[in-house]
């Protein structure tokens, strides 16, 4: 109504639109959701531990697991056979080849770590967010966000949490050591964090 030519505004007017304001700011808190900080390099034993994960989850992996043991009791029986004379016509020089691969191959995640870490040396130290979204990767060279959608799995080991593509081989991963983060509290909060959007394998 008005008073004096001044235009007074309605008490229940102003009432709604203050509640309003309450609400909008409620939803803009809840977007903002939880948000992890991790500071880090990556070492070998950090890659190591990320490749034996995936290989957990992938469907080479059973090749990592069985084919060695069985190649290595195949080599160690044809060696003791030739040995004894038994079976002359066994090839000393194949057997051997085969209990190589037999060492070899579980030890190829330990080696692809090694030569993994002398490469990242050049992205110097790494900086992950991790939010309700996804995560961001920033360093010297790089800046990276990965989205829940592509790496929608994760495993955890002794030493850090690894994000999986959803793929059969688990091409994608990525690390996330425990060592970044500033204490143990953050390690339960990253994991409630990932808990909230991919999938535990």
């Amino acid at each position: 109504m008005k008073r004096g030519g001044a235009v007074e505004k309605e008490p229940e007017a102003v009432g709604e639109t203050a509640g309003d304001a309450v609400e909008t700011a409620g939803v803009v808190g809840e977007t903002a959701g939880d948000v992890v900080e991790l500071t880090y390099r990556l070492e070998a034993a950090d890659y190591t531990s990320a490749l034996e994960a995936r290989l957990r989850v992938s469907r080479l992996g059973w090749l990592f697991r069985w084919v060695p043991l069985v190649v290595g009791c195949v080599a160690v029986a044809q060696i003791a056979l030739r040995i004894a004379g038994v079976k002359e016509h066994v090839s000393l020089s194949a057997s051997i080849m085969m209990l190589c691969i037999s060492v070899v191959l579980p030890l190829s995640p330990r080696l692809a770590g090694r030569r993994i870490a002398q490469y990242s040396q050049r992205q110097g130290v790494l900086r992950a967010t991790v939010t309700e979204t996804g995560v961001t990767l920033a360093s010297d060279t790089t800046n990276l966000t990965v989205t829940w959608q592509a790496q929608p799995r994760y495993r955890e080991t002794s030493r850090l949490f690894v994000l999986i593509s959803g793929d059969g081989n688990a091409t994608g991963f990525t690390p996330l050591p425990k060592h970044g983060l500033p204490d143990r509290a953050d390690v339960d909060r990253l994991r409630a964090l990932l808990d909230r959007h991919l999938t535990r394998c």
